[in-house]
C-alpha cells in the first residue's frame, strides 16, 4: 500500500511545534550554508596551483539538507546506521561539524589530500561515516547487507544491539540494476530495520529525466513486499489545494512532465502567472487561485515539495513500520534554496562569488567568517547539542581474532582430488580441531553450495534464518544435502545475484569493527562470475570489509562447460584489487594452508582480504611431493602461502624453467619430464600467488614495503634459466617472473574465448597443453 504523508504531529520534545520547526529550519538553513561553503571553498578559495578541477556537487547536496537534517536532529537514535549518497557529503560533514564530530579546519579541506573525500569514507574520511558510498548504488544497498550482518552478530554473540539502517539516496540510483537485485532478494522482505529515503529531484546528471516514473517505482517496491510512503507536496500547497481551484492545481501539478516543472523553477512571478494554469478548462480556476497571492507566496508555492516539509519529514521517520522495509519517496528540487536550483545543468555547477555572498546574506551569514558556529546560548545551540548528546556511540572495544592453526597437520594426501573438494574439507576440519576459529566462519552462496563443495560443511553448521524453519526432508533417505535453517546456522544463502553475495561478504567483514565482533566470511561464487561481482566486493574491501572471496570452477579445464563458463581475466583481477592477497594452488594442501594464512588476515586492523581461485580438475595429490619431515614441510608451507615453491629441482643446472599455476601442475610437471629425457633438465616452480610473488619483486625494488626472501628461494639467481609460464588464465599473469632474474621468457595462457571439448582439446586449442609448453622451451632453449 502506499501512504501518502502529510504533516499532523511530530515527537520533537517542545510545548509548541511550531517553534520546534522553526528552530529545525534555522538548523537547516546553517547546514546548507555550510554544505555550500565546505564545496566553495575547496573550488573558489582554496589555492589550486595545478588548475585542475576540483569539483563538488552544491545542487545535489542542496537537495538533501531537509532530509538529513530531519533525520539527524529528530530521527536518529545511536543505534542507526545511515548510508548517505556520494553526492551528499557535503551535507553529512557539515552536520557532523554542527554536532561537534569534525574540526572546524576540516572544513576547508574537501577533496585535498588527507582531507574530506570526495565521497563519504568510512575508511578515510576524519569524522563518523557509516557506510561508505560513491559507487552509485552500492552504497544504497550496503545497509540491506549490514542490517542482516547485525541480525547474524546478535544472534550468535550479542552486542550488536538493534537500530534501524537508512539509506539515503537519488532517484537516478535507482536506475542501477544492484538496487533491484537487492530488493528482490527473499531475505530483505524480512527486514523491518530498512529504511530507504529517496531523493527525488527529477534530475539525472545530463539533463532533467522526462518521464514521471515515481508511480512505477512504488509499484515496484510495493510488489516486493516493502512500506511506501510518499512525499509529494509541503504545508502550503496542501493548505491551497483545499481552496477554491486548489482541486484543479493539484491535478495539474500531478500530471504535468518533469521538464516543465523544473522550467517553472526558474520563471519569475508574472512568469508564473502565465505559465502555471496551463490550457483548458481547469487553467482559469487555477489563474483565480493564484491571483489571491503575493509574489512571494507564489514563488515558494511552485517549490514547496514534501522532502522540504521538515514536519511532514519528521511525521514520515515516525510512520515506519518496522516489521518490513519502508522506502519514502521525497519529492525535493535539486539545488533548493540556491540561485541554481532546478536548472537542468546543475549537478555540478558552482556558485560564483556574487551567487555566494547573495547567499550568505539570505541566509544571515558572513562569507568572510563561513565557519561561524550557532551562538551558545541559542536554541539551535541546544537543539546541537541535544542530538549531538542522543548520537554519541560508546567506543567499542574489538575482540581479537580466533587463533587460527596454520597446518592442520593432515598425513600428504594421496590419490586424486581437487582444490574445490579441498575447501569443503579443510572447513570440516576446522570445526574439529579449531572450533573456536570455525564457530566464527560464515559462509554465503548465490544458490551454488552444493555444486561448489560445500554441502558436508552445511550440513554440520545448518543454514542461517532469522527464525527457526521446518526441514520437512530431514526424513527423506535420499536427501544427501540437509538444509536445517535456523538462527544458529553459519551458511547464508542468497538468491542467485552474485552482487549481493559480495555486498553481504564485506558487510559481514565488517562487523570487527561496527560492534567489536570479527567473523571469517566467505564468499563462494563460479569463478567466471568473478568480474561481474567485482565492483560491489573491491567497494566492501575499501570500506574496511575483510572477506574471502573463494572463485570456483574456474578457466577453460572447465571443458565441456564451453566459452560462456570460462574465466581468463580472473587471475591477473588477484594481483591488482587492493587490499587483497590471491591464491590459486595447485594441490588439496596448498589449498589448506593458503586457506588458513587468508583466515588469519582476517577481523583486525592491520588485516587483508583474500580471493582464491580454486578448479574441480581431478590431479594426482602425489605430484604434490609434501616433505614428510616436520621441519621441510614447516618450510614448504611458507613458501606456498608466500607465493610458491619449487616443485621438481632438476639434477644440476637448469636448461630451462617451467612455472605453473593451479589445475596446469600436471602438465607442467610432464612438460619437465620430457624435456629432461631430450637432453634439456627444467626446474619446475609452483606458483601459488602471482600477486605476492609479484610484491616480493616490488619490495627487492624499493618501491613497496614488501619482503622479499621468496624470490631467492624459489628463484635463485645461481639456477636463472630461460622461462615459461603456465596459466589457466591470460598469459600476462605470470609474464613479471622473467624480471626476477631478467631471463628470455615465453608466456602461455589463454587470450580468447574457448569451445566445448574434452580437456585434452581444450587444452590444445589454447596452446596451454604438454606439447606446447614442450615446443616453447625448446624454442627458447635453441
Amino acid at each position: 500500500m502506499v501512504t501518502s504523508v502529510a504533516s499532523t504531529d511530530t515527537r520533537i520534545p517542545d510545548d509548541s511545534r511550531e517553534g520546534a520547526l522553526r528552530t529545525l529550519g534555522n538548523v537547516e538553513k546553517r547546514v546548507l550554508w555550510l554544505s555550500t561553503a565546505i564545496v566553495d571553498h575547496a573550488n573558489r578559495v582554496r589555492p589550486n596551483p595545478s588548475g585542475l578541477k576540483v569539483g563538488g556537487h552544491q545542487a545535489s547536496s542542496a537537495s538533501m539538507t531537509s532530509i538529513m537534517t530531519a533525520l539527524w536532529f529528530h530521527g536518529l537514535s545511536r543505534h542507526d546506521r545511515v548510508s548517505v549518497k556520494p553526492h551528499a557529503s557535503p551535507v553529512l560533514h557539515a552536520i557532523n561539524y554542527l554536532l561537534g564530530g569534525l574540526d572546524r579546519s576540516y572544513l576547508t579541506e574537501l577533496r585535498s589530500f588527507g582531507g574530506l573525500q570526495s565521497y563519504p569514507s568510512r575508511s578515510k574520511d576524519p569524522d563518523l561515516v557509516d557506510y561508505s558510498t560513491g559507487s552509485v548504488g552500492i552504497g544504497a544497498t550496503a545497509p540491506l547487507w549490514g542490517a542482516i550482518a547485525r541480525r547474524y552478530v546478535e544472534g550468535r554473540f550479542g552486542g550488536a544491539g538493534h537500530g534501524r539502517q537508512y539509506s539515503l539516496l537519488g532517484d537516478a540510483e535507482l536506475d542501477e540494476g544492484a538496487i533491484w537485485e537487492a530488493v528482490q532478494d527473499p531475505t530483505v522482505a524480512g527486514l523491518g530495520e530498512i529504511v530507504w529515503v529517496v531523493d527525488l529531484n527529477r534530475q539525472s546528471l545530463d539533463r532533467v529525466v522526462p518521464g514521471t516514473a515515481a508511480e512505477r517505482l512504488t509499484g515496484m517496491f510495493t510488489a516486493a513486499g516493502w512500506q511506501v510512503l510518499t512525499l509529494k507536496y509541503g504545508q502550503l500547497l496542501e493548505e491551497l489545494f483545499v481552496r477554491p481551484g486548489g482541486g484543479e492545481l493539484r491535478l495539474r501539478l500531478d500530471t504535468m512532465e518533469n521538464p516543465e516543472y523544473q522550467r517553472l523553477l526558474r520563471c519569475t512571478p508574472q512568469q508564473l502567472r502565465d505559465r502555471l494554469p496551463g490550457a483548458g478548462p481547469s487553467s482559469g480556476p487555477i489563474a483565480r487561485l493564484i491571483a489571491e497571492l503575493d509574489d512571494d507566496t507564489l514563488h515558494s508555492a511552485v517549490r514547496n515539495l514534501g522532502g522540504h516539509d521538515l514536519g511532514a519529514l519528521l511525521d514520515a521517520y515516525d510512520a515506519v513500520d518496522d516489521t518490513r522495509p519502508t522506502v519514502i519517496f521525497a519529492y525535493t528540487v535539486k539545488g533548493y534554496g540556491l540561485p541554481t536550483e532546478g536548472h537542468p545543468q546543475n549537478h555540478s555547477t558552482l556558485l560564483t562569488g556574487d551567487q555566494m555572498a547573495e547567499l550568505a546574506t539570505r541566509l544571515g551569514m558572513d562569507l568572510d567568517a563561513p565557519w561561524t558556529a550557532f551562538a551558545g546560548d541559542s536554541a539551535e545551540a541546544a537543539l546541537c547539542a541535544t542530538a549531538a548528546e542522543r548520537l554519541r556511540r560508546p567506543l567499542q572495544e574489538a575482540l581479537p581474532p580466533s587463533a587460527i592453526p596454520s597446518d592442520l597437520g593432515r598425513p600428504a594426501p594421496g590419490g586424486t582430488g581437487n582444490t574445490q573438494q579441498a575447501l569443503g574439507r579443510v572447513l570440516l576440519d576446522l570445526t574439529r580441531k579449531a572450533p573456536e576459529a570455525a564457530g566464527r566462519i560464515v559462509t554465503v552462496s548465490p544458490d551454488v553450495s552444493s555444486s561448489t563443495n560445500l554441502g558436508g560443511w552445511l550440513n554440520k553448521v545448518g543454514v542461517w534464518s532469522p527464525a527457526e524453519r521446518t526441514d520437512w526432508f530431514a526424513d527423506d533417505a535420499e536427501t544427501i544435502l540437509h538444509w536445517r535453517e535456523k538462527p544458529s546456522g553459519q551458511h547464508v544463502e542468497l538468491g542467485i545475484a552474485e552482487t549481493n553475495l559480495v555486498g553481504l561478504l564485506g558487510e559481514l567483514g565488517a562487523t570487527w569493527s561496527r560492534w567489536g565482533q570479527p567473523l571469517l566470511p566467505i564468499g563462494v561464487v563460479y569463478d567466471p562470475f568473478v568480474n561481474r561481482a567485482l565492483e560491489p566486493w573491491s567497494f566492501g574491501v575499501y570500506a574496511g570489509g575483510q572477506s574471502i572471496l573463494v572463485g570456483t570452477p574456474s578457466g577453460v579445464t572447465l571443458a565441456s562447460e564451453g566459452g560462456a563458463h570460462q574465466s581468463i581475466t580472473t587471475p591477473s583481477l588477484g594481483i591488482e584489487q587492493p587490499g587483497c592477497v590471491s591464491y590459486e594452488p595447485a594441490f588439496g594442501i596448498d589449498t589448506e594452508w593458503c586457506l588458513l594464512a587468508s583466515l588469519s588476515n582476517l577481523g583486525k586492523p592491520d588485516g587483508s582480504s583474500a580471493y582464491l581461485r580454486l578448479s574441480t580438475r581431478p590431479v594426482d595429490q602425489s605430484l604434490a611431493a609434501v616433505p614428510a619431515d616436520p621441519a621441510a614441510r614447516e618450510r614448504r608451507r611458507r613458501q606456498t602461502v608466500a607465493g610458491g615453491y619449487l616443485l621438481r629441482r632438476a639434477a644440476g643446472a637448469p636448461a630451462v624453467t617451467i612455472a605453473v599455476m593451479g589445475a596446469m601442475v600436471p602438465e607442467g610437471l610432464a612438460a619437465a619430464e620430457r624435456l629432461g629425457e631430450l637432453g634439456h633438465p627444467a626446474d619446475v616452480v609452483c606458483v601459488t600467488s602471482p600477486d605476492l610473488l609479484f610484491r616480493a619483486l616490488q619490495g627487492r625494488r624499493g618501491q613497496e614495503d614488501s619482503t622479499h626472501w621468496i624470490l631467492d628461494q624459489v628463484f635463485p639467481a645461481e639456477r636463472a634459466a630461460p622461462l615459461v609460464t603456465l596459466v589457466d588464465g591470460h598469459p600476462h599473469t605470470l609474464a613479471f617472473l622473467a624480471t626476477v632474474n631478467n631471463v628470455p621468457v615465453t608466456t602461455l595462457g589463454v587470450s580468447r574465448f574457448g569451445q566445448s571439448g574434452s580437456l585434452d582439446d581444450v587444452y590444445r586449442y589454447h596452446r596451454i597443453d604438454t606439447d606446447s609448453v614442450v615446443g616453447a622451451a625448446l624454442d627458447l632453449i635453441d
